[in-house]
């Protein structure tokens, strides 16, 4: 059964930062593509970075290119995305998905986070 495990959200001003964690089981982590979404309040999820096998591929939706980096630690089998430089716009809840983002992706159950100041 997959498994993942988002951690790390929690209340942040404006122009700081985060970085979020989700741990994976329950299947092969070192070959699977991975990604991160988010659903902000009143709207639908949105894709925001995935990263290939071998950090292989990665990519970053372009409201946060150049702001979040996602990697992955292989031998722990946990997915990170450090966000800089956060927005209120980035206030979501962030979930972490098995596989490169096609919508209907197993994930976690997410972990909030909120950009105020």
């Amino acid at each position: 059964e997959v498994q993942l495990v988002e951690s790390g959200g929690g209340l942040v001003q404006p122009g700081r930062s985060l970085r979020l964690s989700c741990v994976a089981s329950g299947f092969s982590f070192v070959v699977a593509g991975m990604s991160w979404a988010r659903q902000a309040p009143g709207k639908g999820l949105e894709w925001v970075a995935d990263i290939g096998p071998g950090d292989t591929s990665i990519y970053y939706a372009n409201s946060v290119k150049g702001r979040f980096t996602i990697s992955r630690d292989d031998a722990k089998k946990t997915l990170y995305l450090q966000m800089n430089s956060l927005q209120t716009e980035d206030t979501a809840i962030y979930y972490c998905a098995k596989d490169r983002w096609y919508g209907g992706n197993s994930r976690g159950q997410g972990t909030q986070v909120t950009v105020s100041s």
